[in-house]
């Protein structure tokens, strides 16, 4: 079935009013069930689920992924199967919404344990007790929907952003529940087989589990090139490739994650974790800089170049962009002078204040007293926890609102949230307003971030309701169940997973790369880069400048550059074992996109037309079995 959407003339054209009102006669769908007690119930149990997935991804490469296309194809296929089965009915189209927003939600809340909490913890020595860690990010959480949905009416219901990833999902989630459905469970197979296959290897290669298991027969090696060391030691000036992470993992977990990624991302991770563990770190080694072999050491070193990178590469990026900035703060202008709705033509001027909306949607009140109220949480939470002062903590708070509009707008036209930059923003700021205090620096850009990536979020989800003709205070409603749904799974089993031992971050068990990085940023706007190795500062200072350099060589050769300086940088901070699992994971789809022509070829079919859902299945088999498995050990 086709989504009806407004021409370009018509969203130039018309008022808000007309806008709402032409929505509510031909798209909305106000009889079909949306956030029922079956959709919030699947998608607490399957948010909190998929939750792990991020958590264990965002342990090995900081990253936080979407999970809104496994839940929507896996809620959809086991319905339609109970359905056969007799037993209920399939979702509705506005239910399977209703839960994909709670599910990715509840995915998102992995975020803060990936990079701020963590890296206060290394920085303080002293372990933040789970209970605040958990209300400290549902706080974090609620403040970005609250940001949000003021926002809404403006981006989404009068500008009509296209907001990429959501709009995808709309697609996606029309032909999933279209009167044929055949492609709808072909997606549920690749799905299925993709996660049966990743956690069939990662239970393999778990030789502890399956000797206790007494399967030891059956066990695959950890990594393939185990068998190589049977016969010889290959070494880089002296250190052997194994102990530079120079190996190749029987996961494939990080193979699917480059699936998601494009072949100038995996390539750039690639070129970056071969100059650092093939040249950089075992010279360092050799020469003694780096007093041992082993990843947590070499990464202490190699993040000051990689952190430097990515920094200024994402800060130019970010700035070189001053139509995004300009158009940010320009709808915000047009929001204030629009606070009476306009009035549609040939109505009487006691039509001023109607809404047509005004049933549906979240009331705005909630938002302008809830902002002060949860930002003033945050302000005193901020304090007692963590030891940010009051002052410096208010200051945050107007940051938060200017941050969040600036990473609404991007996303609403680009699809990417640019976290890290605003991030990195926020931690110069404070580096500026709270010298030498690195607790401050680590927790205010923990709260910028975390509020503007789910206020972000928030209107993704809203974005593919809006096309359906969903209830956008249902999604608002699931969201907030997401939340709770998230922390209270993925924070426990974060600290099950390290036990209180924060030597164990920046290990290979928990690598952490992203809360390495931010820990760098804060200690150099701390105490200064003149306390570092003088190899470090260079390496700084090199990446540094090859961040800007990559940056500007992109645009100048408009967007074709074959390098990224995010994702270079990002090589110098990750295992190289992940680094080449996921740039071999972005040429392997790739090249199939460039040799897999034919519409009907089966192959085209699964790893062309389906990419992004086998990689998602791969990403879920293996991290949610990972997760499992570390728990196993440690229990």
């Amino acid at each position: 079935m086709s989504i009806p959407e407004l021409t370009p003339e018509q969203i130039r054209t018309m008022t808000l009013i007309e806008k709402d009102e032409w929505w509510l006669k031909n798209v909305y769908k106000g009889h079909m069930p949306q956030l029922t007690l079956r959709s919030a119930i699947t998608g607490i149990l399957l948010g909190g689920i998929l939750s792990l997935t991020n958590l264990y991804i965002g342990i090995r490469t900081g990253w936080t992924l979407g999970v809104g296309i496994s839940s929507v194809i896996i809620s959809f296929a086991m319905f339609k199967l109970l359905a056969k089965l007799k037993i209920g009915q399939p979702m509705s189209v506005l239910e399977n919404n209703a839960m994909q927003s709670i599910a990715t939600s509840a995915g998102y809340m992995t975020a803060p344990l990936m990079a701020s909490l963590p890296a206060y913890m290394m920085v303080t020595g002293n372990v933040i007790p789970m209970w605040q860690s958990i209300c400290w990010i549902i706080v974090l959480a609620i403040l970005g929907v609250l940001f949000a949905f003021p926002l809404k009416k403006r981006f989404i219901n009068e500008e009509q952003l296209p907001f990429p990833e959501g709009y995808a999902a709309g697609v996606v989630l029309d032909s999933l529940h279209s009167d044929d459905a055949r492609e709808g469970l072909f997606k549920a197979k690749i799905l299925g087989f993709g996660a049966l296959l990743s956690a069939l290897l990662e239970t393999l290669r778990n030789h502890s589990v399956m000797d206790k298991m007494k399967l030891g027969f059956a066990k695959i090696p950890e990594t393939w090139d185990s068998f190589i060391y049977d016969f010889a030691t290959p070494k880089f000036f002296g250190t052997p490739l194994r102990d530079l992470t120079i190996q190749f993992d029987s996961s494939i977990v990080m193979f699917g994650t480059g699936g998601l990624i494009n072949l100038k991302t995996g390539a750039s991770i690639f070129l970056g974790a071969c100059i650092n563990y093939m040249i950089l770190a075992p010279w360092m080694i050799h020469d003694g800089v780096i007093p041992k072999a082993t990843f947590k050491d070499i990464a202490m070193w190699s993040l000051w170049a990689g952190a430097a990178m990515m920094t200024t590469s994402s800060l130019y990026a970010f700035f070189s962009k001053p139509k995004m900035l300009s158009e940010a703060f320009g709808r915000l202008l047009s929001q204030v002078k629009s606070t009476r709705l306009k009035v549609p033509r040939g109505t009487t001027p006691g039509a001023r204040e109607k809404d047509p909306l005004s049933e549906i949607e979240l009331p705005l009140w909630i938002s302008w007293v809830g902002i002060p109220l949860v930002g003033g949480l945050t302000v005193w939470l901020g304090h007692s926890w963590f030891g940010v002062h009051y002052g410096l903590g208010l200051i945050a708070i107007p940051l938060v609102f200017i941050f969040t509009l600036i990473a609404v707008t991007s996303t609403g036209l680009t699809g990417i949230t640019p976290g890290s930059a605003l991030g990195k923003l926020t931690q110069i700021s404070f580096g500026v307003l709270a010298p030498g205090d690195t607790k401050t620096n680590l927790m205010t850009a923990g709260i910028t971030s975390e509020v503007s990536l789910n206020a972000s979020n928030l209107l993704m989800d809203i974005k593919p309701a809006y096309m359906l003709g969903g209830k956008p205070r249902h999604q608002a409603m699931g969201h907030i169940l997401g939340i709770f749904a998230g922390a209270l799974v993925a924070v426990p089993v974060f600290y099950f997973i390290f036990q209180n031992q924060i030597s164990a971050f920046g290990t290979d068990r928990l690598p952490l790369p992203a809360a390495m990085i931010w820990r760098g940023v804060a200690d150099v706007l701390s105490h200064g880069i003149s306390n570092l190795h003088f190899t470090a500062q260079w390496a700084a200072l090199i990446g540094a400048i090859l961040g800007i350099v990559f940056e500007i060589t992109d645009q100048k050769m408009k967007g074709k550059f074959w390098l990224s300086g995010v994702g270079v940088g990002l090589g110098f901070v990750l295992r190289f074992s992940d680094s080449w699992a996921m740039a071999l994971g972005a040429f392997f789809f790739w090249a199939c996109q460039r040799y897999c022509k034919d519409p009907k070829q089966l192959g085209r079919r699964i790893f062309v037309d389906n990419q992004e859902t086998l990689s998602a299945g791969i990403i879920a088999g293996g991290s949610i079995i990972g997760i499992v498995l570390i728990l196993i050990e440690a229990l």
